[in-house]
């Protein structure tokens, strides 16, 4: 090496080219070019999931969750898993997002009512003005799920990836403007 040259290393770069295709078992750590991914309603095994859920007890919460382990760490929890590559977790992570989003679509439209029992004389009005707690509780919710859904849909542009079912975002914009809200998902 020359004198007065310095040798300059992107290390973040770097690291990013060692783990690029390797997936992190979120129970031991191993990495892994595959891991195992599965539903339960194990609040054990709820730890293990990748995506957060809007659980307020969360050693009783019995939500359905996509949890993605190694094989040894899916046979110790007794997770019924399938083999997933980088891209097949993604799948799993964007589709999951959706179902959530969809539940949130759901619950805006009508499903509210049902919950708060509203008498059929008031079906016309709308949840912010029969209960604005509850509905800023799901504004904020469904906004940490568009928000979410945005990191999955950049990871599959970045790495070059045709984007699973990729009509569902604008079925769901026009769904959520047609009920009168704003989305950060498009217009």
């Amino acid at each position: 090496m020359r004198e007065g040259c310095t040798m300059q290393i992107d290390w973040d770069k770097t690291i990013d080219d060692i783990f690029a295709d390797k997936l992190s078992c979120l129970r031991c750590g191993s990495l892994n070019s595959t891991l195992v991914a599965g539903y339960t309603r194990s609040p054990a095994a709820g730890e293990y999931s990748p995506r957060g859920h809007n659980c307020k007890n969360k050693e009783e919460c019995d939500a359905r969750r996509l949890v993605v382990l190694c094989e040894n760490c899916a046979r110790d929890l007794r997770l019924r898993a399938n083999p997933v590559d980088q891209e097949g977790m993604m799948n799993l992570l964007i589709n999951d997002c959706r179902k959530d989003l969809e539940d949130c679509l759901d619950y805006l439209a009508d499903y509210w009512q049902e919950d708060l029992d509203v008498d059929p004389s008031e079906m016309d009005a709308r949840l912010e003005d029969v209960e604005p707690d509850i509905f800023a509780e799901e504004d904020a919710w469904r906004r940490k799920l568009e928000e979410e859904y945005l990191t999955y849909h950049r990871w599959f542009r970045e790495h070059g990836v045709r984007i699973p079912n990729s009509g569902w975002r604008s079925e769901y914009v026009e769904e959520i403007a047609s009920l009168g809200y704003k989305t950060l998902l498009g217009d």
